[in-house]
């Protein structure tokens, strides 16, 4: 099984993906897919042409229907594949989902059973290294 590793930077042609850790009032922003029962951060694969920046900004509005937030970049990772890794303060949703999330949740606590979580062997890390980077 891979490891995650965090960096200050990497090269661009790298990333094949984003995951986006976000908030919204004082909340924690996760995204419950209509195939599963667990919890994800909203993120997904970059598309050709676009930026990292363009990716997660497409995929935090496809898995959440954020129309007006901040969005910073945290840092580069690897798990098996390149990452990027964002922050996000959301303050207004759009009212209907457009994809193939089923919901989206907005927790006071982050999940703490590994069974909550989609992919428990590195969202919680990406997490805590968002939280240990400032954000």
């Amino acid at each position: 099984m891979p490891e995650e590793k965090f960096y200050d930077e990497a090269e661009d042609s790298l990333f094949k993906f984003a995951v986006i850790i976000a908030r919204s009032g004082g909340k924690w922003v996760f995204c419950k897919h209509k195939e599963r029962d667990t919890l994800e951060n909203p993120g997904g694969h970059r598309e050709p042409g676009e930026t990292m920046e363009e990716t997660a900004r497409r995929e935090l509005y496809e898995e959440t229907g954020a129309l007006e937030y901040t969005l910073k970049p945290i840092c580069p990772y690897s798990y098996g594949d390149y990452g990027m890794l964002y922050f996000a303060e959301i303050t207004r949703f759009e009212g209907e989902l457009h994809s193939e999330i089923e919901r989206v949740y907005l927790l006071d606590e982050l999940p703490r059973e590994q069974s909550k979580w989609t992919y428990p062997q590195i969202q919680p890390h990406l997490v805590a290294e968002a939280r240990r980077r400032g954000f």
